[in-house]
């Protein structure tokens, strides 16, 4: 492909984006003696709290694509540092869920609150009509890589 192409460049843009996004989390990782991975796990279960979507410890491997024994580690280390809970299901009581605590909110909000609000800021520049169109752009980035990240993971991309 030609890098004077527009929409090649608008992909180069997004990962930009993406390599400042990681930077920082790298940052907070390091800062609070986290792996990456864990930063990972307690955004996937921050998302999940928000879309009310029931957190166990095999979903979370699943979002993460690691094993059980790592997503067993994993949990046991971000419990010990008090930054998710396990809890049982009330409803049912062989499954557990996992839960983010208030200290690994704080923690976050301390840490990611000023980009966050600058973020924001920045998005009120724009007007609704753009930001729908930005919003529209993002899923359809996010769908896309989810996808093609399957597809080859499955052996079946391009087919």
């Amino acid at each position: 492909m030609d890098d004077r192409d527009p929409d090649l460049q608008l992909v180069h843009l997004l990962r930009g984006v993406t390599v400042e996004l990681e930077l920082f989390a790298a940052e907070f990782a390091g800062v609070h003696g986290l792996h990456p991975t864990d930063v990972r796990a307690l955004i996937h279960l921050l998302d999940a709290g928000r879309a009310d979507t029931p957190a166990t410890p095999g979903w979370l491997g699943a979002q993460l694509g690691v094993n059980s024994a790592s997503t067993t580690a994993l949990i046991d280390r971000l419990e010990r540092m008090e930054l998710v809970r396990r809890d049982r299901d009330t409803h049912d009581r062989r499954r557990v869920l996992l839960t983010v605590t208030d200290r690994a909110v704080t923690l976050g909000w301390s840490f990611f609150g000023p980009l966050i609000n600058e973020m924001v800021a920045s998005m009120r520049t724009f007007d609704e009509k753009d930001l729908a169109t930005v919003r529209r752009f993002l899923l359809a980035m996010r769908d896309v890589a989810e996808t093609v990240r399957r597809d080859q993971r499955d052996g079946t991309a391009g087919q």
